[in-house]
């Protein structure tokens, strides 16, 4: 993938989240997606040696699940997202976001 980083990040009516690139192209990502695919090891899982950690997903979403509180800039790579069910774990990077 190439370096793309984004030059603007803009929620939208509390249902997605805008990402303009340094290539010219925008990106529109639906809240709900980008929580779904939170990357951190409670939402995904992880593997350290031999051990494996999969999350048990619930059908219950807690009030705030798809709510964005904060956003902010993590180094020059990526973006934190603190959700306000109290959710801020995850660390979105660009190629991440570009994915999305």
């Amino acid at each position: 993938m190439e370096n793309y980083y984004p030059t603007q990040i803009k929620k939208i009516d509390n249902t997605a989240l805008r990402v303009q690139w340094s290539d010219g192209k925008v990106s529109e990502i639906a809240l709900t997606k980008l929580r779904d695919e939170c990357p951190c090891a409670n939402c995904k899982g992880e593997s350290v040696l031999f051990e494996s950690y999969i999350p048990i997903k619930t059908p219950f979403k807690a009030a705030g699940y798809y709510e964005i509180d904060k956003i902010e800039v993590v180094g020059n790579y990526a973006i934190s997202i603190k959700w306000k069910d109290g959710h801020d774990t995850g660390i979105y990077s660009w190629d991440i976001l570009r994915k999305l």
